[in-house]
């Protein structure tokens, strides 16, 4: 359960409050440095299903399914809002740090991006 708790992303836009739910490992934004764009909360425009673009980005799930296997989670997902696109995804804690691979097909072709462990 060490993954557990508030994580600031790689670009310090978000945090993410990963949480366990019926045994598997989810994520979601609890803050962002920017909540709201032309004065209204952001929402995820760039969701490819057209009834999901007015949905507020604060409370979103991002990372989901994740189940603990030796040193990692994985068989899980996260959802880029920012491209709209949903990756298969590994987390792995290496010094402190968490090491988040989002990926299609294998983990080789993918990106992988560092969260910070934080307070909310």
């Amino acid at each position: 359960d060490d993954v557990l708790g508030y994580w600031l992303t790689d670009d310090g836009a978000a945090k993410i409050e990963i949480y366990k739910e019926n045994g598997k490992y989810n994520g979601k934004i609890v803050w962002l440095e920017e909540p709201n764009e032309n004065g209204k909360p952001k929402v995820d425009k760039e969701n490819p299903e057209e009834e999901l673009r007015s949905r507020p980005l604060m409370g979103l799930n991002l990372v989901s399914g994740f189940e603990f296997d030796d040193d990692q989670w994985e068989d899980g997902e996260i959802y880029d809002p920012k491209e709209g696109k949903t990756y298969a995804c590994r987390m792995r804690l290496k010094r402190g740090k968490l090491e988040v691979r989002g990926y299609i097909g294998s983990p080789m072709f993918g990106r992988t991006v560092i969260w910070t462990k934080t307070s909310l």
